[in-house]
């Protein structure tokens, strides 16, 4: 078993000391060849027992490479802040760029392992956070992340063995703690966890290397070692490997009839009556925005739509209810040369509000099965693996608490033509449109299936999409208004 494994593993010091340059200079090419070209981003995790040497072989890694181009991150207990959003949010903003090394002693495996050992999570209940994991990872490596993880290991004897050194030795005695040893006392148990979480955790994108962690000329040696082979290889394969899409096409549409042709674009809002109505729902709004458990959430707001269909009118009519202290607008344009160094939800996650406060996204993460997929900016497998990525992103905001509201605003083709020639007559309406808005309009058809595509494969249970007939803007706006009163009204 895990448990009993002791193989003995030894380096003399001879041997060491003569094997460690050549490796430390290869790892040195390695990393600023990998700075210079800036294709992909390496991630390492260093996890295992208490005692098995993680920060030795972290602060290791930091001297044999340069340091100027590696991020170490010790992850500890989140702080009051990183509570108020989902779990993975913090590794997400911790993620590193193209080019860059990070390091993360202690990652997104020391929650669920942790909460597993204290009984807070059930057996299936943990099972669904690794499967959350394995698709995490597998994302990282889909956007070209080299991801490299260590179990660094000690035989219950090997353990406390250690733990008693450290703590008779007056100079490193302060490094263990009543908690280290409630660890050595549940040994077996956190053995069982970390065999079960390892098996189901390593996979072909990202395996586990178990070291065994007593020698520290061995442990050391093996990590550099096997760090220096995966850079080769990565590096090698990366300047050949396309990533191929093998699914199934999309269900083709037989009969032309889809869920925006069935929209009843003449529905309206009377002028006289829009006033009343627009006075009544963004009063609502205000009073649910100063309820004492207003407090306890958070709020993202996401609009997508046609050109010309209304967006920043319906935005701003709730903005215009709120203290501007309350509430963030994210407009979304091009991703610029920061953003395209990370996995493509990286820049979304990196806005998601603490409690109290809401969000605006004008223009979302839904870019990529929309414009990416219909102007060809990324490849079918990119954007057809972007519907699972999005749901997952999702349901962690929802079941953080987040109340999620999408609106799709929908015009017609003849109603956006009116509105695009307006726009070019009126001259302080010019900067509203662009040569692109009119490229976009000949792709109607194509950015219409991709649309029905998106709400068919993302509307689900925890978030659903709202589509707003959106012909006629007060009664857009009103909808709108509305759907997020009622939202809100329902979280609290």
């Amino acid at each position: 078993m895990f448990e009993s494994a002791e193989l003995g593993h030894k380096i003399k010091k001879t041997d060491y000391a003569h094997q460690v340059p050549p490796v430390r200079e290869a790892l040195l090419q390695l990393q600023y060849d990998l700075l210079k070209r800036a294709r992909y981003p390496v991630v390492i995790l260093v996890a295992g027992m208490d005692g098995a040497g993680k920060s030795e072989t972290v602060n290791l890694l930091s001297e044999w490479m340069d340091p100027r181009f590696i991020r170490v991150h010790g992850i500890r207990e989140p702080s009051a802040d990183e509570k108020e959003r989902p779990e993975m949010q913090r590794f997400w903003t911790r993620l590193p760029p193209k080019g860059r090394i990070g390091v993360f002693l202690g990652s997104w495996y020391s929650g669920p392992i942790a909460e597993r050992m204290k009984r807070v999570l059930s057996k299936a209940e943990l099972d669904q956070r690794l499967a959350e994991i394995v698709r995490f990872e597998k994302m990282l490596t889909d956007e070209g992340a080299l991801v490299v993880k260590f179990w660094l290991h000690l035989s219950k004897k090997k353990q406390k063995k250690r733990l008693q050194d450290l703590e008779d030795n007056p100079l490193t005695r302060w490094r263990v703690t009543q908690r280290d040893w409630d660890f050595y006392n549940q040994y077996a148990r956190f053995c069982r966890t970390a065999e079960h979480v390892l098996r189901e955790t390593s996979t072909a994108e990202a395996p586990w290397l178990i070291v065994e962690g007593w020698d520290t000329h061995y442990r050391g040696l093996t990590v550099g070692k096997y760090l220096l082979e995966a850079l080769r290889r990565y590096q090698d394969e990366s300047r050949t490997v396309r990533r191929v899409n093998l699914a199934p096409p999309l269900e083709p549409s037989i009969d032309n009839v889809d869920i925006l042709k069935n929209l009843d674009l003449g529905l309206k809002i009377p002028k006289k009556d829009y006033a009343e109505q627009l006075e009544k729902q963004q009063g609502r709004l205000n009073l649910l925005t100063r309820k004492p458990r207003y407090g306890d959430i958070n709020v993202v707001a996401v609009f997508e739509g046609n050109d010309a269909a209304g967006k920043g009118g319906a935005i701003r009519r709730i903005t215009g209810a709120l203290d501007a202290r309350q509430y963030e607008i994210i407009p979304i344009a091009a991703p610029t040369e920061e953003e395209r160094a990370q996995p493509y939800l990286w820049r979304f996650w990196r806005h998601i509000p603490g409690h109290g406060r809401l969000v605006i996204f004008d223009r979302s993460w839904y870019g990529r099965v929309l414009v990416e997929r219909v102007e060809g900016f990324c490849s079918e497998y990119d954007w057809l693996r972007a519907y699972s990525e999005i749901n997952d992103f999702e349901e962690q905001l929802a079941r953080n608490g987040t109340v999620l509201v999408k609106f799709w605003l929908s015009i017609g083709k003849e109603e956006q033509l009116r509105r695009f020639q307006e726009r070019e007559n009126t001259p302080f309406k010019q900067y509203k449109i662009t040569p692109e808005d009119w490229r976009n309009r000949e792709k109607w058809e194509d950015y219409e299936r991709a649309v029905c595509d998106m709400v068919e494969r993302t509307s689900t249970e925890l978030a659903p999409w709202t589509l707003v007939e959106a012909n006629d803007k007060y009664y857009a706006r009103i909808k709108i208004l509305r759907t997020l009163c009622e939202s809100i009204e329902a979280a609290l």
